[in-house]
């Protein structure tokens, strides 16, 4: 099996089409209808169904599609960071992170990184579910993120729990002390959105349904910039760690809640079962005196 194989099978299980894969390749279709078929014979097990108006991946099809994605991902990573390694004789290391973990405590793990002259460091913005398939594809080496996910193929380390707090707008009757869920509730919230699989909505979303209290959902952003600005303007309130209240916006209080035990875990995730090499070790070093340092009330 050749990599061209896995791209071919890629292009048509993407369309569905063998015409327009074939044109998205700049091949002809008779040797990519032969590439697939020999596929197919080679594994043992049918991934297309053909239908008379296109076809549709089997149950072995959608497996295979995702196992592909993943090979051919990690061998263009491996190709891109052996290129940069051998232009800048640099060991590259990749973090994956969400966009809430980057007001505390992770850059000044990346700031220890760079000392070594010999690394250089990638960051990449991805959810949990991104970190994971970038870290069994080879495209990051750790990632960070809030949320659980059951992969035999990563490991997963909880570093510490973080309190939620409420992201308000200044000068709101709910600025006059620690506001309670039940309060929160009877306000506009903006949420960001749902996904596929466990996600940072589903925890804070969860945290109400779980108390019987029902959300007014007003505006779903993609990002934290968005969401404090609609605060900013009034708009509702939105739940957030504690360490983004480092980012200060004009307009925006932040606001401990009167509830216990608020919390969303902070994750560290890594490939199962991988020796560590030399800077993963020192990565390693660094993120636990700074996650003692937090526990310790070392802040940050």
């Amino acid at each position: 099996m050749e990599l061209r194989h896995l791209r071919y099978f890629v292009a048509v299980a993407e369309g569905l089409n063998f015409t327009r894969a074939a044109e998205k390749l700049f091949i002809a279709q008779p040797p990519l209808t032969r590439a697939i078929k020999q596929l197919e014979q080679e594994i043992g097990a049918e991934l297309f169904i053909r239908k008379p108006r296109g076809l549709e991946l089997t149950t072995g099809g959608v497996y295979f599609l995702e196992q592909a994605r993943q090979i051919l991902d990690k061998a263009n990573a491996a190709v891109n960071d052996t290129r940069r390694i051998a232009e800048n004789r640099k060991t590259v290391f990749a973090i994956g992170f969400v966009p809430s973990v980057f007001y505390g405590q992770l850059p000044l793990m990346v700031r220890r990184l760079r000392r070594n002259k010999n690394l250089e460091i990638i960051l990449h913005e991805m959810k949990t579910q991104e970190q994971v398939d970038a870290l069994k594809a080879g495209k990051i080496d750790i990632g960070f993120g809030r949320v659980r996910i059951e992969d035999p193929d990563v490991e997963q380390e909880l570093l510490f729990d973080e309190p939620l707090i409420a992201a308000v707008p200044a000068g709101s009757p709910i600025t006059r002390h620690p506001p309670s869920m039940t309060e929160l509730s009877e306000w506009p919230m903006i949420a960001f959105p749902s996904s596929v699989g466990p996600n940072f909505t589903e925890l804070t979303q969860g945290l109400f349904h779980r108390r019987g209290l029902r959300i007014n959902v007003i505006q779903r952003v993609n990002d934290l910039q968005t969401a404090l600005s609609l605060v900013a303007s009034d708009m509702g309130f939105t739940l957030v760690p504690e360490q983004v209240k480092r980012l200060q916006r004009e307009g925006v209080v932040y606001m401990s809640l009167e509830d216990d035990n608020i919390n969303v875990p902070v994750i560290a995730s890594r490939r199962q079962g991988e020796n560590p090499n030399s800077v993963m070790r020192l990565a390693n070093t660094i993120l636990a005196e700074l996650v003692e340092n937090r526990l310790a009330g070392r802040y940050p």
